[in-house]
C-alpha cells in the first residue's frame, strides 16, 4: 500500500482526487480535500477541532481549523463532481441495484435529515448522491423524484436493475414516476394497504393474499394488483419482528416478483452505511454545523473518505489478508472497518 503522508511524492489519493477535479478544483483545494480525508481517517470524527489535530501539516492547529472553516464556508463543491468520482470507482456499473433511504439526527433545535441514493455493492450501500432536508420526518414524492431524475441525468436510466426501498418510500405520484420510466422495483409496504384484485374485483387487505403462509414461506402472487392507481406485483412473507411478533413482509414490484425477497434484502446494506457514516466510523454526528449548504459539503467529503476506508478495505481482504470469518459464518470486522482500521493505524 502507498504512503498516506502528504509529505510522499507518490499519493494514491491526491493522484485520483486530482485526475478527476482536473480543471474543477485546483491543486491546494485538492490537498486539503485529501489532508481533510486523512485527518477523518485518523480521529474518526467530523468534529472540526479534532480534525484540525489530524491534520498532517505543519502549520498549527488553529491555522488548519480557520482552512476547514473557510472551505466549508467559500468553496463550491458540487455534488455531481463527487457523485461521479464515487461511481467511477464502483467495480460495476450496470445492472445496478440502486438503494434509497433516509437518515437523521438532532442537534438542539436543529433537525438534520439526508435523503441518501446508494448502490448495493457486496456488503454495504456505496454512497452516490443525496438530498439535505430542511425538516423533520419523511421525504415528498417530489424530492425523491428529483433525487432519482438527477441519477438518470448523470449515470443513464439504462445502469439501473432495480431500485430497492422501505415502507417509507410507497406513494401514488411516486409509484406513477418510476412505472412510467419503467424502472424495476423491489419496495416494501404496509399490511394493511389496499389493493384492488382484478381476479376478484374488489379491493383488498394486502396481508390477505399472504395470510396462509407459513412462517418463513415466501410467495409472489401471480396476478397483477392496482396499488394507488398503479398496476404492479405483490410478493410476501410471514416472518417474526424484534419484538417477537408475527408480521407480514410484503413487497410491490414493476416486474420480477420471484426475485423480490432476494433483491429486497440487499437493502439493509444502507443501514451498514449509515452505521459507518455515524457510530461505527465517522460519528458525523459530532458535527456542529447545521447550515446546510456547508454540511453538504462536509458530508460530500465524509462520502470520499467512505468509499476510499472500502476499497482499501476491500483490497487488502482480496489480495493481502483475509477478514477472520467467525464461527457463526459472519466477518469479525467490516469491509469499510477493515480498511479504516489500516487507515488510522
Amino acid at each position: 500500500m502507498r504512503n498516506t503522508s502528504l509529505e510522499g511524492k507518490d499519493i494514491a489519493l491526491i493522484t485520483v482526487l486530482q485526475e478527476h477535479f482536473k480543471g474543477d478544483v485546483n491543486l491546494a483545494r485538492v490537498k486539503l480535500i485529501s489532508l481533510f480525508i486523512t485527518a477523518l481517517c485518523k480521529v474518526k470524527t467530523i468534529n472540526y477541532d479534532r480534525l484540525a489535530c489530524g491534520f498532517d501539516a505543519k502549520v498549527n492547529k488553529s491555522s488548519s481549523y480557520r482552512r476547514i472553516q473557510r472551505f466549508m464556508a467559500d468553496f463550491d463543491l458540487p455534488m455531481k463532481l463527487v457523485s461521479t468520482l464515487l461511481f467511477s470507482l464502483l467495480p460495476e456499473k450496470t445492472d445496478l441495484s440502486l438503494v434509497l433511504d433516509r437518515t437523521n439526527w438532532k442537534f438542539g433545535s436543529k433537525n438534520i435529515n439526508i435523503l441518501m441514493l446508494g448502490v448495493s455493492y457486496k456488503n454495504v450501500a456505496f454512497p452516490l448522491m443525496f438530498l439535505m432536508l430542511d425538516k423533520r420526518g419523511n421525504s415528498h414524492t417530489k424530492e425523491r423524484i428529483e433525487l432519482i431524475r438527477k441519477y438518470i441525468d448523470w449515470f443513464g436510466r439504462d445502469t439501473i436493475n432495480c431500485l430497492l426501498a422501505d415502507r417509507e418510500f410507497v406513494g401514488e405520484k411516486w409509484l406513477e414516476f418510476l412505472n412510467d420510466y419503467r424502472i424495476g422495483y423491489h419496495i416494501r409496504i404496509r399490511n394493511n394497504f389496499m389493493v384492488y384484485s382484478h381476479q376478484k374485483q374488489k379491493e383488498i387487505p394486502a396481508f390477505w393474499l399472504f395470510k396462509n403462509l407459513k412462517m418463513n414461506e415466501f410467495y409472489h402472487y401471480p396476478k397483477i394488483v392496482r396499488l394507488h392507481g398503479q398496476d404492479c406485483y405483490l410478493s410476501g412473507s410471514k416472518t417474526i419482528n424484534r419484538e417477537g411478533k408475527m408480521e407480514f413482509l410484503i413487497i410491490v414490484s414493476f416486474n420480477k416478483p420471484e426475485q423480490a425477497m432476494v433483491s429486497y434484502k440487499k437493502r439493509w446494506q444502507v443501514e451498514t452505511l449509515f452505521r459507518a457514516l455515524k457510530s461505527s466510523g465517522f460519528n458525523i454526528e459530532d458535527t456542529h454545523v447545521t447550515d446546510l449548504e456547508r454540511l453538504e459539503r462536509l458530508f460530500l467529503l465524509t462520502l470520499i473518505a467512505f468509499v476510499w476506508c472500502y476499497k482499501i478495505g476491500d483490497f487488502i481482504d482480496e489480495k493481502i489478508k483475509k477478514i477472520k470469518i467467525k464461527k457463526h459464518g459472519r466477518r469479525s470486522v467490516s469491509v469499510f472497518k477493515y480498511g479504516l482500521d489500516y487507515l488510522s493505524r
